[in-house]
C-alpha cells in the first residue's frame, strides 16, 4: 500500500545523497559510518535561505529534529522529537507549509495530524528511516496470519513505536493497538497488556524488550523476536503461545552500533563518567548505563546535571555534539558513547541546499515533495495515535 505520494520529484544532485559511505562489520545491518559529519554547506546558502523564510513569513512553519545539524536546525521554528513536532505543526493551523527537517514517517505523522488545508513538505525524499524500513505492510499481515494459525492473534494486541511508516500505524489501528514514543512506551505496553495477553510490538525490538524487562519486570523469556524474513517468523506455534513479547526484528541503525564493550571502554577512559543512552539501544548496552530515557529525557537530564559532571551519551552525533557545546560554559564534559563517530545517515540528507530548494520553491508558488498520506490509512494510524493520547 502507497502512504505517501510525491507530487513534484526533482532530480537530486548525487553529492547530497552520498553521505554513508562505509559499512562497520560491528554493527547490526543499516548502520553508515563515514567517520566524521559531512562539511558545512555554502555559507550563501544561509542568506538564501533567510531571504526564503522571510518571504514566506507566516505561511511557513519549519520543524527541525534533535538530530539535524546546526545548520538546519538554525532555521528551525521549534526543535524536538518526532511526535513532539508532528503536534507543534497541528497546532500550527494557519500555516499553509509544514516543512518538516526530519525523516519521511515524521512528515506522514505530521500530514496524519494537521488539517487537509495544510501541505507537509519533506526537503529530501531519500530520507528515509532503517529502523522504519524493516517493517513493511506486506511482512506485518503475514506476520498477522501467522499469529492467526497459532491461535493467538485475538488475545494480541500490536503496539507500534512512533519510529514507522503510517502503513504500520494504520494496521496498529485497525487492529485494536496503539502507537507509543520511547517516554510513554511503558504506559502503552500496561494499557496494550490491560486488553490482551500478549504484545506484538515493531518494528523496534531494543526498545519493546528494555520497556517489558528493565520497566516492567518481564523477563527475557518472555520475549520472542520475530523475523519476517524467515517462515513463520522463525518461531514455532508453542514459541509463540508462551511468549508475552512477539519483537519485530527491527533496530536504529545508530543506536544498534552500541555496545557493551563501548561502556565499559568509556568508564576506563573517563573516571567518574556518567553513562546515559536511549532505550532504542541494545538490552546488554541499556542495564550496563546509569540513566535511560528519550530524546528529550536525556536533554533534560543534561540540563540539570551538576557542573563538573561529566557524561558520555549513546544516541546521534549532532545531538551530542550540540549539547557538549551548549554547556562547555558549566563545566560539562559531555563525550559520545562510542569512540567511532557515527551519525544518522538519512537524518543528515535534510542539510542546507535541500532546505534552500524546499523554501525557495514554496516561495515561488510551486511545492516540491510534499508527504500526503492516503485518507483511508490515515484515518487508522490517526485512531491509533488518538488511543495513546488518552493515555492516563
Amino acid at each position: 500500500m502507497t502512504t505517501a505520494q510525491p507530487l513534484d520529484v526533482q532530480p537530486t544532485p548525487l553529492a547530497l545523497l552520498l553521505l554513508g559511505r562505509e559499512s562497520d562489520p560491528r554493527s547490526e545491518r543499516g548502520v553508515e559510518c563515514p567517520g566524521d559529519l559531512p562539511a558545512p554547506s555554502d555559507p550563501d546558502l544561509v542568506e538564501r535561505a533567510r531571504a526564503a523564510k522571510a518571504k514566506l513569513g507566516d505561511k511557513v512553519f519549519v520543524l527541525g529534529h534533535h538530530y539535524q545539524r546546526d545548520e538546519v536546525i538554525e532555521f528551525a521554528d521549534v526543535t524536538g522529537d518526532s511526535f513532539k513536532l508532528a503536534r507543534d505543526a497541528a497546532a500550527r493551523p494557519d500555516a499553509e507549509y509544514i516543512v518538516f527537517c526530519g525523516v519521511h514517517f515524521m512528515a506522514e505523522s505530521a500530514d496524519i495530524l494537521t488539517s487537509d488545508a495544510q501541505q507537509v513538505v519533506l526537503p529530501d525524499l531519500a530520507a528515509g528511516c532503517s529502523m522504519a524500513d524493516m517493517a513493511t505492510a506486506e511482512q506485518v499481515a503475514e506476520c498477522w496470519d501467522v499469529l492467526t494459525e497459532a491461535g493467538i492473534a485475538e488475545v494480541t494486541v500490536p503496539v507500534s513505536y512512533m519510529n514507522s511508516s503510517a502503513d504500520i500505524k494504520a494496521f496498529t489501528g485497525e487492529h485494536g493497538g496503539l502507537i507509543c514514543t520511547s517516554s510513554n512506551a511503558q504506559r502503552a505496553l500496561t494499557w496494550a497488556f490491560e486488553q490482551g495477553e500478549k504484545v506484538l510490538f515493531l518494528p523496534d525490538q531494543h526498545l519493546g524488550r528494555n520497556t517489558a524487562v528493565r520497566d516492567m519486570g518481564m523477563s527475557l523469556e518472555d520475549c520472542v523476536v520475530y523475523n519476517p524474513h524467515r517462515p513463520n517468523g522463525g518461531l514455532t506455534a508453542e514459541e509463540l503461545r508462551a511468549a508475552k513479547m512477539i519483537l519485530w526484528r527491527g533496530h536504529c541503525s545508530v543506536h544498534g552500533r552500541f555496545s557493551l564493550d563501548s561502556v565499559n571502554d568509556v568508564r576506563e577512559r573517563i573516571p567518574g563518567v556518567n553513562v546515559l543512552v536511549h532505550p532504542e539501544c541494545k538490552h546488554e548496552v541499556v542495564a550496563a548505563a546509569d540513566y535511560v530515557g528519550s530524546t528529550e529525557y536525556i536533554i533534560n537530564t543534561l540540563e540539570a546535571a551538576p557542573a563538573g559532571s561529566k557524561w558520555a551519551i549513546g544516541t546521534e552525533l549532532n545531538l551530542v555534539r550540540r549539547l557538549a557545546n551548549r554547556f562547555a560554559s558549566e563545566g560539562k564534559e559531555i563525550v559520545f558513547l562510542d569512540k567511532t563517530v557515527c551519525f544518522c545517515s538519512t537524518m543528515n540528507r535534510i542539510d542546507l541546499p535541500h532546505l534552500v530548494w524546499a523554501l525557495e520553491s514554496l516561495a515561488e508558488g510551486k511545492v516540491v515533495n510534499r508527504i500526503q498520506v492516503d485518507p483511508e490509512v490515515a484515518r487508522y494510524s490517526k485512531l491509533a495515535l488518538e488511543r495513546m493520547l488518552a493515555l492516563p
